[in-house]
């Protein structure tokens, strides 16, 4: 049996792209389910999963509700012990749950003044000191994942985790918004372009038209990078 899961939208919902990762990479078995997000009928299609009101959420076989995107991790690792959600060494897997917790939280710089697109990168953003406070933490808590667990591999913790795919939209932002960030960062950001279920997210973003595009800036566009 499978999960009915509830998400909002594929070019600008980051959130969404998140609980979909969750399901899509670990090959749990998942229906997608799309709710208003930009129609207006968010809550009305949430509803029936109050108290949920957010997406993602998802519901069990058994129709149990779970909200909010860490719930969601947890609740599959805990479920689905041998998709390999969190890493299996406890000191990596300790730290691959601090940094799903920090940007649950924090990065609110970031994530206010570059709101996830998946439709072009802009051409000119400025910076400003905020942004790139959180960029610099960016750097030193993924720079450190990259140091002690990466190994040889594209991903924090070198397989695949459920934290990259909370640092999914990051990546996206980064992209999406030209931001400056080091080498080694961009190696990060660019094995996410390259993934092929995150492109998949993107294609099927890319049938949906938006009249007025949401969150639109002012600023020249050039086509989605392949890579930065």
């Amino acid at each position: 049996m499978s999960y009915d899961l509830f998400i909002g939208d594929k070019s600008f919902s980051s959130w969404s792209l998140r609980g979909w990762l969750l399901f899509e990479k670990f090959d749990i078995p998942y229906r997608e389910i799309m709710v208003g997000l930009y129609a207006g009928t968010m809550k009305q299609d949430l509803t029936p999963l109050s108290p949920a009101r957010f997406v993602p959420t998802a519901c069990t076989p058994e129709g149990w509700v779970i909200g909010e995107s860490i719930a969601l991790a947890e609740t599959l690792a805990e479920r689905h012990p041998e998709a390999g959600l969190w890493p299996s060494d406890p000191q990596a897997r300790i730290y691959a749950r601090w940094l799903v917790a920090e940007i649950h939280a924090g990065f609110s710089a970031l994530r206010s003044a570059c709101a996830m697109q998946l439709l072009h990168r802009y051409q000119g953003f400025e910076v400003s000191a905020e942004v790139q406070a959180d960029l610099d933490r960016l750097e030193l808590v993924l720079g450190h994942a990259f140091d002690r667990f990466s190994g040889e591999g594209p991903w924090l913790f070198g397989a695949y985790s459920a934290a990259d795919a909370f640092y999914a939209p990051v990546a996206a932002r980064i992209a999406g918004y030209g931001l400056p960030v080091s080498n080694r960062l961009a190696a990060y950001v660019n094995a996410h372009l390259a993934d092929p279920a995150f492109q998949k997210w993107r294609a099927d973003g890319l049938t949906v038209t938006y009249d007025p595009v949401p969150y639109a800036l002012d600023l020249p566009t050039a086509p989605w990078p392949v890579e930065i």
